[in-house]
């Protein structure tokens, strides 16, 4: 009796969690059954998508996407008679990415405030906004998924992707940095990294509403473009090296013919006379590449006023230096860099990656002779980017290469929000360039260097 009474009382107390685990059990089963479900609907919706768009082969990307939705509403009414209303737009949208778009990272691509898309395997999606790194809910299906959207991306521009050829880097239609690499290298799965450019070009108003610089800086940059001065944009990783090299770039006279020499077209000019080359990776057979120095030596021989080179990282520095050296003034290139004076010696490091036998001192001499300004970028702790450094190359003092300083970002504090506090000075130093400005026109106010030091 006694033991009946207890057993008795130990189901009931145990009946409500009892009935709770059911309940999620039965939950858990019933979304697990609904994605399945919506699993199968999409993938019979692709198939029939992709038949049916056999039959209007020539149309463009919004005609598509409209030829898409319109195949589709019809479809999922019929199919997905369980779905929510919800659940089939998602379902169209998707079908919609993953064959007109970019899969499932097609919304950041598209959103103007996301700055980078960082894809780390299927199930990891982080992006970049305002300066900081969030990761998103967004995932592929598997390893494949990611594989088809790298391939959809680099074949239209010549590239290919995969086993022999691991690593590919390549561009958008909108001229944003794309690189992919792929197992056996990368360990997580496909990995992807797409550096957005903004759709309309940042002009210096932008640079100076954002912080990067200020109007007295912006005003000397304009003016040492004009004037036909060699300038090197140097930085870090991310720090808005080629935002900048595209706004110094919008300086160019119309009348100035321009080639732009790119690992991929990521420059965007709006000059009339433009000739714009591209590397070129070996193809399958490891024959056809064409590097940055043939580039630039071929470019030589085609009669330019300008050279802007997207990014000097290998050989093609001692090309360069000779190009410099050799009456094409006026020409623009970026290097990563930590501080301008780092950047001479990765500068000198790179030109003896040529297999040139030169002394050092011949190395420096080049270096004086051909740059005339450094303008250093960073990004700083909280996301933003400034221009820390103006300096210009003076020449050679005792083996040394002499710069000064004309412009710097000095740091004075942090805010509550984790902010970087500081301001945009003038060291005070007129710049011995100004001569060869003041030939050009442009006579620069004493004001301008009326520096805190």
């Amino acid at each position: 009796m006694l033991m009946s009474l207890m057993k008795r009382m130990q189901n009931e107390a145990t009946q409500p969690y009892q009935t709770e685990v059911k309940e999620r059990t039965h939950t858990l089963l019933k979304e697990e059954t609904r994605s399945q479900n919506e699993l199968k609907v999409e993938r019979a919706l692709r198939d029939y998508v992709i038949e049916e768009l056999k039959n209007y082969p020539n149309l463009n990307q919004e005609e598509m996407e409209a030829k898409i939705k319109e195949l589709s509403e019809p479809f999922i009414e019929k199919e997905g008679t369980r779905l929510t209303f919800e659940s089939k737009k998602e379902l169209i949208r998707s079908v919609t990415n993953d064959l007109v778009g970019l899969g499932p990272i097609t919304p950041f691509i598209n959103n103007p405030d996301i700055n980078e898309v960082m894809v780390n395997g299927p199930n990891q999606v982080y992006i970049e906004k305002n300066g900081k790194i969030f990761r998103t809910n967004a995932h592929f299906k598997d390893n494949q998924h990611i594989i088809n959207v790298i391939e959809r991306i680099v074949t239209p521009i010549g590239r290919r992707i995969d086993e022999s050829n691991p690593m590919v880097d390549a561009r958008l239609s909108d001229g944003s940095r794309v690189n992919a690499i792929i197992p056996p290298l990368a360990l997580n799965g496909p990995t992807l990294t797409i550096r957005k450019f903004s759709k309309d070009p940042f002009k210096i108003e932008d640079l100076i509403q954002f912080g990067t610089l200020n109007e007295d800086m912006s005003e000397f940059i304009k003016a040492c473009v004009r004037s036909y001065m060699n300038i090197l944009v140097s930085g870090g990783t991310g720090s808005g090296k080629t935002t900048t090299l595209n706004v110094l770039s919008s300086f160019i006279q119309n009348n100035d013919r321009i080639i732009t020499i790119e690992d991929a077209a990521e420059l965007k000019l709006h000059q009339d006379h433009i000739i714009s080359l591209e590397s070129r990776p070996p193809n399958v057979e490891g024959k056809g590449e064409i590097k940055i120095r043939d580039l630039v030596r071929n470019s030589l021989r085609m009669r330019p006023d300008r050279l802007v080179i997207g990014e000097v990282r290998s050989a093609e520095a001692l090309d360069m230096l000779q190009a410099l050296n050799t009456g094409h003034d006026g020409s623009l290139t970026t290097i990563h860099a930590n501080t301008p004076r780092d950047m001479l010696s990765r500068l000198e490091t790179m030109v003896l990656m040529a297999g040139m036998d030169l002394p050092i001192k011949a190395v420096r001499e080049q270096i004086a002779g051909a740059l005339d300004l450094i303008i250093h970028q960073s990004r700083m702790k909280d996301g933003t980017r400034r221009v820390t450094h103006i300096t210009e190359v003076l020449g050679m003092e005792e083996g040394t290469i002499v710069l000064q300083d004309i412009f710097v970002f000095k740091q004075t504090g942090v805010s509550q929000s984790g902010k970087i506090q500081g301001v945009f000075e003038s060291t005070g130093i007129r710049p011995r360039c100004a001569d060869q400005l003041e030939v050009y026109g442009y006579k620069l106010p004493p004001s301008l260097f009326r520096g805190a030091w």
